[in-house]
């Protein structure tokens, strides 16, 4: 493994600044890590303060992280890591090379990005990221809660990667007594995995704010893990990959946790609340709103179904009334499993 320096991390939202912290505070020999907030005004109270009570209230953050909001140090970083929602990601990334920088890209985001060089507009980040990056390119994904990993809690995560040997290096970056981390090359299926989960986890938030029980939520995991798998295969990942860290694994937590925004968004709509509402609310991204519409014009594109996310789409679009779109999956003409 090629040592590494210095790391810097963009974006000190809660899994950035978790993931920052925990860099920083491993005792094998520790690379030099600088997390970038969004302003210097922020980076000063996180640097005196040593919190981030904002995103991850109670964590006092390791002395050995250093703070700022000046991307400069990126352009000479051996390794950048970036935690902003996926939205920024290509404005990052674009920032980053027009600065000068040429070390490995990892990121930490979920979701789609745009690309307007596609038909449906949408694609996976690393096919929009690769092709305008000098170095290899990755991501990190799997069930994670920032607070959890912030506060040292057990976590296994999966690190893939366009050279296998970048994705080998996270991982060992990364890993520490309470946090595994498992390298694999399909970038595919985690990059579906991570953005449809949360897809999948609106819905079972509709589910559970409807009081359809624990017998449906169970259902709708399970069918849900069959619709990631289908439109990571028809996108060229592979199946068994959703069966892991990245697929099964986040699909749980997400629609079973109660710290999942997404979840939080899906309860809210049950309840009636407006989605502008429950986003204000929620002072966190949410990015299963976006990853819903994405994933179905990626659907159609590639002529697969995905009936709950269509559904979660369309109760987004306001198209159709939560309960209306429970009743409607359950109208649905059973077929072979699969």
């Amino acid at each position: 493994m090629a040592a590494r320096s210095t790391i810097v991390v963009v974006g000190a939202g809660a899994w950035g600044t978790a993931i920052a912290c925990h860099l920083a505070a491993r005792a094998a020999a520790q690379p030099r890590v600088r997390l970038i907030a969004r302003s210097a005004e922020r980076a000063d109270a996180m640097t005196r303060e040593r919190r981030n009570e904002r995103y991850l209230p109670g964590i006092v953050l390791p002395d050995g992280l250093e703070i700022g909001s000046d991307l400069g140090p990126a352009a000479s970083a051996d390794l950048v890591v970036v935690a902003t929602p996926v939205a920024a990601l290509d404005e990052v990334r674009a920032a980053r090379a027009g600065a000068g920088a040429r070390s490995p890209l990892v990121w930490l985001s979920k979701g789609f990005v745009a690309d307007g060089d596609r038909p449906g507009g949408v694609a996976l980040a690393h096919r929009r990221i690769a092709p305008r990056w000098p170095s290899p390119v990755g991501v990190v994904s799997g069930p994670s809660f920032a607070g959890e990993v912030a506060r040292g809690l057990p976590t296994a995560l999966a690190a893939a990667a366009t050279d296998r040997s970048l994705a080998r290096e996270v991982s060992a970056l990364l890993r520490g007594e309470t946090l595994r981390v498992y390298d694999t090359d399909d970038l595919v299926g985690v990059e579906v995995g991570g953005a449809v989960k949360n897809v999948l986890a609106i819905a079972a938030g509709l589910a559970d704010g409807l009081g359809c029980g624990h017998n449906a939520r169970a259902a709708l995991v399970t069918r849900g893990l069959a619709e990631i798998s289908r439109l990571a295969v028809a996108m060229g990942g592979r199946r068994e990959t959703l069966m892991g860290l990245a697929g099964l694994g986040d699909l749980v937590l997400t629609c079973t946790g109660d710290a999942s925004r997404n979840r939080q968004v899906g309860l809210g709509l049950a309840r009636g609340r407006p989605l502008a509402a429950i986003l204000e609310g929620l002072g966190h991204v949410a990015e299963g709103v976006q990853a819903a519409r994405a994933a179905r014009t990626l659907a159609h594109e590639h002529r697969v179904e995905l009936p709950i996310t269509e559904a979660v789409a369309s109760v987004l679009d306001g198209a159709v009334a939560p309960r209306d779109a429970v009743d409607a999956l359950l109208r649905r003409e059973p077929r072979s499993e699969g």
